[in-house]
């Protein structure tokens, strides 16, 4: 089975962290979103994976290269010039995955999204339906922040709005963004022109009466928009509230520690803990809460670090205190200082 990825857009809900990364890129327990989909879409049979990549794309192509393989799939990452929007893109990807032979199921995965869907059974659903478009919904509390889907007892889909104030939307099932379409969904696409699915190809699914469902399964999904629900995904991650692979080994209930990682003897760590690869914890460091520290960061001595994350490369001077922070990639925060709350990222000149 193939599978097309999205991860051309600029993510601009979660900046400043996305002023340095691509929204892909961005780690959740040390590993980067997309490659949490990669993860997903192997477990479940996928072969070959086609992935857009616009903004910041040599930040994808120098991790992963044009071509690679991951974890046994084929995966191969393709420019675009400028945007063209979530169908736009899911054509221009096409045109190379099935080499004009349009004749095969398959699926589409929003790059810059956290879950752990059963792929197999939301194919088999949308098999099962003799459906032309399959979209998996996941209920949610605020609407205003995505669109809803509104569908009947047998899973039909009836309408669609687009970040509907709670009180007037008409579902509180929320689009995903990941998909189970037939080849014959593709002729709904234009060459060449920004077109997106929720805006310009649902709605022609409805005016030519098309078989349209929607999958309501239970597994997880966030959308991580939002600096906060960033570091919600990171505890819902270590507190196995979502089922993805944690890097490094796991010592006990609630560490993981990647290789060559140093942690001194006197550090005390409290709560779910990620120490990446070639890390360093320094003496009488205090680990509190859910905390990653990411690959490549040197954490010195006395310093305690409260429900935050460091992303690869960052260190912090001695004797620092960080609460509920995200500290940038390379960021180096300055001995004694006191921090709470936000993003730190390192200033390019």
């Amino acid at each position: 089975m193939k599978a097309m990825v999205l991860a051309a857009g600029k993510g601009t809900r979660l900046f400043p962290l996305t002023g340095e990364v691509p929204k892909p890129m961005a780690p959740v327990v040390d590993t980067p979103i997309i490659h949490h989909i990669f993860d997903l879409l192997a477990r479940h049979g996928v072969t070959e994976v086609y992935v857009n990549v616009h903004y910041l794309a040599d930040a994808l192509l120098d991790t992963y290269s044009e071509e690679t393989r991951i974890t046994g799939m084929s995966v191969h990452f393709l420019r675009e010039r400028e945007l063209i929007g979530t169908a736009g893109g899911v054509k221009h990807l096409a045109k190379v995955a099935f080499a004009g032979d349009y004749d095969e199921t398959f699926v589409v995965v929003s790059g810059d999204a956290l879950t752990d869907i059963d792929i197999r059974n939301l194919v088999a659903f949308h098999k099962e339906k003799g459906a032309l478009a399959t979209i998996a919904l996941r209920r949610v509390y605020d609407t205003s922040e995505f669109g809803v889907v509104e569908v009947d007892t047998e899973g039909n889909i009836l309408g669609f709005q687009e970040k509907p104030d709670p009180q007037e939307a008409i579902s509180t099932l929320a689009n995903t963004g990941i998909y189970v379409f037939e080849p014959r969904a593709l002729s709904y696409i234009p060459e060449d022109t920004f077109f997106d699915f929720a805006r310009d190809v649902f709605p022609r699914f409805f005016e030519e009466g098309e078989k349209f469902v929607g999958y309501q399964g239970n597994f997880y999904w966030s959308d991580i928009g939002t600096l906060e629900a960033y570091r919600q995904a990171q505890y819902d991650v270590l507190s196995g509230r979502v089922q993805v692979k944690v890097p490094g080994e796991k010592r006990g209930e609630s560490l993981w520690v990647g290789e060559n990682a140093q942690i001194h003897p006197s550090a005390v760590l409290e709560g779910y803990i990620v120490v990446g690869r070639d890390a360093v914890v320094g003496r009488g460091v205090v680990l509190s809460g859910d905390v990653t520290v990411g690959t490549d960061c040197w954490i010195r001595p006395g310093t305690t670090i409260k429900r935050s994350i460091l992303l690869p490369g960052a260190s912090v001077g001695d004797g620092a205190y960080l609460e509920d922070c995200i500290v940038g990639h390379g960021y180096d925060v300055r001995p004694g200082e006191t921090i709470r709350g936000g993003a730190l990222i390192r200033r390019v000149p």
